[in-house]
């Protein structure tokens, strides 16, 4: 994207536990969970900001509680949209890329030209100012709406964002990664099995999500180190299958298909006679 400033993705993830077990983790009357707030770094797809709540805390609550990098670009979805946030985010010169609500108010300033050619699904480009009651106080400069349509959702999407000098490919690409901390997500649950726990007490629980995520930081690290063009989940899969072969770890990074030569096996036996 070209874009110098650093990037980061932020959302939360809700992990559902039964609440009968875990009476700790606050939810929905008959339902438990944990939510994890995370804020993370585009570049290694890492988190900056990790933070374990209950599932009733709100995603754009607890976001006001964090301290976000001056003069970085902050990617969210609607759930984090709180224009007196965004105003302090916007003196912070912090960039933020949203979704924005269907609900909120507006009046259009000035229309920008569209791209020509390949950039068929940028479908809008505008300055707008805020002028509902309960956000035009909150924010009082001016927004810059992009729509765009997503194949992936088959609907269009309102995109808003503070910065008028990127293009709107460029303010369509920013929010197109956000898909990023999903990803994330989706390993973190599925490959270390954070969806089932081994003790019920918050404490317990919490050791075995940090676990896991200093297992992820392992994980990316040997998956960087490895010549062959690893994909993560399929590290995890071969490690566990590998885990009691005594083989050099850098070389089977490199080449996992390679068989062991004979002579290696011959340093490797003990002898017994």
């Amino acid at each position: 994207m070209g874009i110098k400033k650093k990037i980061f993705m932020l959302d939360s993830t809700v992990i559902s536990v039964c609440i009968k077990i875990f009476d700790w983790a606050k939810y929905k009357k008959e339902k438990g969970a944990i939510k994890l707030h995370t804020l993370l770094d585009y570049d290694g797809c890492m988190p900056k900001y990790v933070y374990m709540t209950d599932g009733k805390k709100a995603d754009v609550k607890h976001a006001n509680y964090m301290l976000m990098p001056k003069g970085s670009v902050i990617v969210a979805d609607r759930g984090y949209i709180d224009f007196k946030m965004l105003y302090g985010w916007m003196k912070e010169k912090i960039i933020f890329v949203m979704k924005l609500k269907d609900a909120i108010k507006y009046e259009q300033i000035k229309e920008f030209s569209l791209p020509e050619g390949r950039e068929q699904h940028i479908l809008k480009d505008e300055k707008i100012r805020l002028t509902g009651v309960d956000t035009k106080d909150f924010y009082p400069e001016y927004l810059r709406r992009v729509v765009i349509y997503s194949e992936t959702e088959g609907s269009d999407i309102q995109i808003i964002t503070n910065n008028f000098s990127w293009t709107a490919s460029t303010i369509a690409e920013l929010y197109k990664q956000r898909w990023q901390i999903e990803i994330f997500f989706k390993i973190l649950k599925t490959h270390l099995k954070i969806k089932s726990f081994v003790g019920t007490s918050r404490n317990a629980v919490l050791i075995q999500i940090w676990t896991a995520l200093i297992t992820m930081l392992i994980l990316k690290y040997l998956k960087h180190l490895g010549k062959y063009n690893w994909c993560l989940s399929n590290l995890i899969a071969f490690l566990r299958m590998n885990l009691f072969v005594k083989i050099s770890l850098q070389e089977w990074l490199d080449e996992p298909f390679k068989p062991p030569e004979d002579d290696i096996y011959k340093q490797l036996q003990v002898n017994l006679f």
